[in-house]
């Protein structure tokens, strides 16, 4: 956003304050739209994995933002159409292609976390989820490219970026992949119609897609579209932002321990603390701002803050209040608590004797024996909070602590209970 541009909606003015806008079409039009309670915004999301991870809790975040301030209906598109093409954008290679049965179970298992950010329902300001298989899959081909396809350029769809990319790396992009971007900003065009959308959201990586959406409306006669995107989010060290050592931190439950959630935001870097709090928590500015002044050890009181606000946004202060007490207990008085991730094997399979370096890639907390081999050597693997020394040793019934379950613990901060049944 431009220093200059002072905004008079409260969506516009939060947005800005608390680092969610990296372009935007038009700020005062947007703006005006938001004033008056009149911005029908939505962001798509594709159906690729049965979860989002937090690479995508900015957009979610813009969402729940417009629905709070009154700026317009929120509107979160399922790509049930979309994920049957593949976005190209950013990637070095063509996504596997799913199959629809893959697709439905995985738009089920996004579809979660939406109920807790947004409230759904038939109000002016209230939230709608919709696919965009409704309309994709009963398109004609033929009706389609002489309707549609006939106001999209070849020479500009082959300067976008995520095309260009392809093309200089010497990597293949299939023909479907290309017409991504026109099933994308048909999407735009068609809600408009259905729903009086006239704002896309997404991450900078779907700026081009987003202006070719604006220009397609335009040739067809839509009223003005606006476009506004989030930047792409790294870590202070530069790593991409929902990827970690040990896989995706994921927004279900169901694929990431809520406590391991916790621990993500726990384990913040410092010079990260404060954007995090104003991007990921709905705590008041000036509090954000005092927590960032904090320095030395105090700065961890700060990202345990963040931590159980962000793990009560998700997934409940309940939930969030238990992880950070399961973590106080771990870290500060060394008691094994029962609310740590747990991984069951059988009875038989315990018996039968699981190698420790097997145990601690079944776990999770390595990727592979060869990794496991690597943190013994460097005194990184602990069983039961004693250093594993004998990469050889297999787990026995001696190992069970009284709680009938043995801790595996990666350096000091990752640690999984082994439960045999």
């Amino acid at each position: 956003m431009t220093a200059d541009f002072q905004p008079k909606s409260d969506f516009l003015r939060t947005l800005q304050e608390r680092g969610y806008i990296h372009q935007c079409s038009d700020f005062a039009g947007v703006d005006e739209k938001a004033a008056k309670g009149e911005l029908v915004a939505y962001i798509g999301f594709d159906c690729t994995a049965a979860s989002l991870h937090i690479g995508s809790l900015v957009q979610i975040m813009m969402l729940r933002w417009r629905q709070k301030t009154g700026a317009g209906k929120p509107i979160s598109l399922m790509g049930g159409g979309t994920t049957q093409v593949g976005d190209p954008s950013g990637r070095d290679e063509s996504r596997k292609l799913l199959t629809l049965d893959q697709i439905e179970a995985n738009k089920n298992g996004i579809k979660q976390v939406f109920t807790k950010f947004l409230t759904f329902g038939d109000g002016k300001t209230d939230a709608m989820m919709t696919d965009n298989a409704e309309w994709l899959t009963a398109l004609k081909y033929i009706d389609f490219l002489r309707d549609v396809g006939r106001h999209f350029s070849v020479n500009r769809m082959l300067s976008m970026d995520s095309v260009k990319m392809r093309l200089e790396r010497d990597q293949e992009l299939s023909f479907i992949e290309f017409n991504y971007m026109c099933l994308q900003s048909y999407d735009y065009v068609e809600l408009n119609k259905r729903h009086g959308v006239n704002l896309q959201m997404g991450g900078s990586d779907q700026w081009g897609n987003i202006v070719t959406g604006i220009d397609l409306g335009r040739r067809m006669g839509t009223p003005q579209l606006y476009a506004l995107t989030s930047p792409l989010l790294t870590t202070a060290s530069g790593a991409k932002m929902g990827k970690t050592a040990s896989g995706a931190i994921w927004l279900n439950a169901d694929m990431l321990p809520v406590y391991d959630y916790w621990q993500y935001w726990r384990n913040t870097e410092d010079a990260d603390v404060g954007r995090f709090l104003r991007l990921f928590t709905e705590l008041p500015m000036d509090e954000i701002a005092r927590l960032e002044k904090l320095g030395g050890a105090e700065i961890n009181e700060a990202k345990k803050i963040l931590a159980n606000e962000a793990t009560a946004m998700l997934h409940g202060r309940e939930a969030a209040e238990l992880a950070a007490e399961t973590a106080r207990k771990t870290f500060e008085e060394g008691v094994l608590s029962s609310a740590l991730p747990t991984i069951e094997v059988t009875r038989d399979e315990f018996n039968a004797g699981i190698g420790i370096l097997t145990a601690f890639v079944k776990a999770g907390l390595v990727a592979s024996t060869g990794e496991a081999r690597r943190q013994v050597k460097g005194g990184g693997l602990r069983l039961n909070d004693a250093n594993v020394t004998d990469e050889r040793a297999v787990l026995a019934d001696a190992d069970l602590t009284g709680d009938g379950v043995v801790k595996l613990s990666l350096g000091k901060k990752k640690h999984i209970l082994l439960k045999p049944v």
